[in-house]
């Protein structure tokens, strides 16, 4: 299913982009606050269904912006106490949130201060205030309102936004991110705009969001594949019905923010005489749409990533991260997108391996539509053997060459079986790469192979078991894209 193809041009989106949001900056008079939806730093979801699209894109228009605009990072309590995870990097919420910190202040963005939104004085999020303290970051509280988002009388009272701490800013974007969606940043800027506008500060609000594209039809499988990733939330992409009032053309947004629109109108016209915006889409800034040059590309690899989701959706019940209700979500989008499980082209060479060995196997696609194995031996597990494979394909070697003797690997197995307590005695990816960086500084073949690891970013993988966190750690940091049967070895 997998074609390879570029379908996005980033180069355009950059500068159009950042045409847009310095237009948007200058309709305000003292002070933008600008909510960055999805991933600020680095976003692989839109890299992954936008192939083209470079990770780091929002943070490259930032860079352009940095001696006006400063970062304020928001981050749920309650997902600190629940331990949320980033399921692209396998990190929770509060360690990406210092993670994010530590980014941008090393390439001089100013990040001002965190928030804590829903804060119910949670020991675990006051655990984090302190870390955060330590590290000499301003941290603010904002608290849940009751009847929010409709209780407007409340909303815009002094029990209501009023509560909630006043966040000190100095210069005149404000860009407030997180670390995944369900944050509080709408309602953190909403409630910025009540406390300036009570000290007499003009403020505005915009919003950032790549996904859904608004200029895309509904169920396209781009704005399906971004309903897909948010299945945890529940969140539901719909026709904007203020814009299509205003404006009788037909844009797509998502339920939260088509929600939450009646009272942002309502403030701006409390706050201005009059809103500046007609429509949840009239906010958004997002010119993603105007970018895409290859229509088909995108949508194969938008197909791609639904039934990615639903692999890890499945894998997470096994391990009870996941509801039905959300693999139950996840069948409807497979069907609205017009795909299956089984047009995953490594899924069946993987089970095909497994069963003809009887082990537990794994299959990989390459960019030319190359489809490679790999099988359980007492050395190698299935995927190490598969990397193995991938490389010596990549480095033109004939497959029978061996890139590492099995006197370089048993003194690995000795030590994790007889020192280290493990049960396992074959070697996982990262010790299998770096087994391999060692027999690259005697053996040609396998300096050879080294070189070709750049070329996995982007390649599919399925394993026929759920792996070790080792093993997805490593496939994340390759860029691989990873699905596995929801099965333990």
């Amino acid at each position: 299913m997998s074609s390879g193809k570029i379908g996005f041009d980033n180069d355009k989106y950059l500068k159009m982009q950042s045409e847009h949001i310095r237009e948007r900056i200058t309709h305000f008079g003292d002070k933008l606050y600008l909510e960055f939806g999805g991933k600020l730093f680095d976003d692989y979801h839109a890299s992954r269904v936008l192939p083209g699209f470079k990770p780091d894109s929002k943070l490259q228009m930032l860079l352009q912006l940095k001696d006006e605009a400063e970062i304020v990072i928001v981050i749920n309590a309650g997902d600190i106490e629940k331990n949320k995870v980033r399921g692209d990097l396998g990190i929770t919420y509060d360690v990406d949130v210092i993670r994010l910190f530590n980014v941008f202040t090393k390439i001089g963005l100013y990040v001002s201060s965190v928030v804590l939104t829903r804060y119910e004085h949670q020991p675990t999020a006051d655990a984090f205030q302190s870390r955060l303290e330590a590290l000499g970051v301003k941290v603010y509280h904002h608290y849940s309102i009751k009847g929010y988002p409709s209780n407007l009388e409340l909303i815009m009272s002094d029990d209501g936004y009023g509560k909630n701490d006043y966040i000190e800013t100095s210069r005149k974007l404000v860009v407030v991110t997180a670390p995944g969606p369900g944050s509080g940043k709408m309602a953190t800027c909403l409630s910025q705009i009540y406390h300036e506008h009570k000290r007499g500060v003009n403020a505005g609000y915009a919003k950032f969001e790549t996904f859904p594209i608004w200029n895309l039809p509904l169920r396209h499988p781009v704005n399906i594949a971004y309903e897909a990733a948010t299945s945890d939330l529940n969140d539901v992409n719909m026709i904007d019905p203020f814009h299509l009032e205003a404006y009788n053309k037909t844009t797509v947004n998502y339920n939260r923010d088509i929600e939450i629109f009646p009272v942002l109108n309502a403030m701006f016209d409390r706050i201005l005489g009059a809103s500046p915006y007609k429509s949840p889409t009239d906010m958004g800034v997002n010119m993603a749409g105007n970018c895409i040059i290859d229509n088909d590309a995108v949508c194969e690899a938008a197909k791609e990533e639904i039934i990615r989701r639903y692999y890890t959706a499945l894998c997470g019940r096994k391990k009870g991260t996941s509801t039905e209700a959300e693999i139950y979500k996840l069948e409807l989008l497979m069907k609205q997108a017009g795909v299956s499980a089984d047009d995953r082209n490594v899924v069946a060479p993987a089970l095909e391996k497994e069963k003809q060995t009887g082990e537990p196997a794994a299959s990989m696609e390459l960019p030319d539509g190359t489809i490679l194995t790999g099988r359980t031996s007492d050395l190698l597990g299935a995927c190490s053997a598969l990397l193995l494979n991938a490389l010596k394909y990549f480095a033109g070697l004939d497959d029978k060459i061996l890139l590492m003797s099995p006197h370089v690997i048993e003194p690995i197995q000795n030590l994790k079986t007889h020192h280290l307590g493990n049960q396992n005695p074959r070697l996982h990816t990262d010790e299998t790469l770096l087994a391999l960086s060692i027999c690259a500084t005697t053996d040609e073949n396998a300096a050879k192979a080294m070189e070709q690891i750049s070329k996995l970013w982007g390649c599919e993988v399925h394993s026929t078991v759920i792996l070790s966190a080792v093993d997805e750690r490593i496939f994340k940091r390759l860029g691989v894209n990873l699905t596995c049967e929801p099965k333990f070895s």
